[in-house]
């Protein structure tokens, strides 16, 4: 696969993990290695940056980069001040951009998103935003000067796939910026469709961590990426509504 490029920042991989649902870090250590990722996230509210907790040492021990994200922010102010001090503890601009409307859904909040979004861009991080899976938001996010689009197949740990393909090639053939399938993956033909769909890359969690056997998962995932990477770059054939011989009649 060609490399994955976003803003500075340079990955042979193009499956994104997050952290959180591993049962203890031992198992979220083997499923980090099976997946083959360069670059995690970590919910900052969750994670003891100053005290460097067992997940931020597991990272730097495994040499993955880490994408702090705002998860659990309701507002912009909110997730720019996660933002600034995730920032200042780890000393990198990059950020995952998550501003949650509710509890019951954790739908993005498109008005408190695009706010922080410009914000963020303005005082120099490199953002990656969460979004629904709105091609119009999606555009906007990217103009305000988002490094990466990240729209949802489904609702957070829902596991339900990719609810809206048309939608995810609407963003993808608008952008220019790097596509990324967040949220919503269930097992590993779900990280596929995203990638044929033209996604340049896909973040999961849930559907590994949670897995019954996650190092496997997550080596699935990774073929699955992979594949589906191949297939886009591939070519499929038209799609007919009639049967058509392989091989034509003489």
């Amino acid at each position: 696969m060609d490399d994955l490029i976003i803003g500075s920042q340079k990955f042979s991989s193009r499956l994104i993990i997050g952290t959180g649902g591993a049962a203890n870090l031992d198992v979220l250590e083997r499923a980090l290695v099976a997946s083959g990722t360069e670059l995690t996230t970590v919910a900052m509210r969750r994670a003891d940056a100053e005290g460097g907790s067992g997940v931020l040492e597991l990272l730097r021990r495994l040499g993955i980069q880490l994408l702090p994200n705002t998860a659990g922010c309701r507002t912009a102010a909110e997730a720019v001040l996660t933002a600034q001090l995730a920032r200042e503890a780890l000393d990198t601009d990059l950020v995952k951009l998550e501003v949650h409307a509710d509890d019951r859904t954790l739908l993005p909040d498109p008005v408190e998103t695009l706010e922080a979004a410009e914000r963020l861009v303005g005082d120099g991080f490199t953002v990656f935003a969460y979004t629904n899976d709105d091609p119009v938001l999606a555009l906007r996010l990217e103009e305000a000067g988002c490094a990466a689009v990240m729209p949802l197949g489904a609702p957070i740990g829902t596991g339900l796939g990719i609810r809206n393909p048309h939608n995810i090639e609407l963003i993808v053939a608008r952008a220019s910026v790097p596509v990324v399938l967040d949220a919503g993956i269930g097992t590993a033909s779900d990280a596929t469709l995203a990638m044929e769909l033209g996604c340049s890359a896909v973040l999961l969690s849930t559907a590994v961590t949670r897995a019954t056997d996650p190092e496997r998962m997550a080596s699935a995932m990774r073929s699955a990426v992979e594949a589906g990477y191949l297939a886009r770059g591939a070519g499929r054939v038209p799609q007919r509504f009639w049967a058509q011989a392989s091989s034509p009649p003489r």
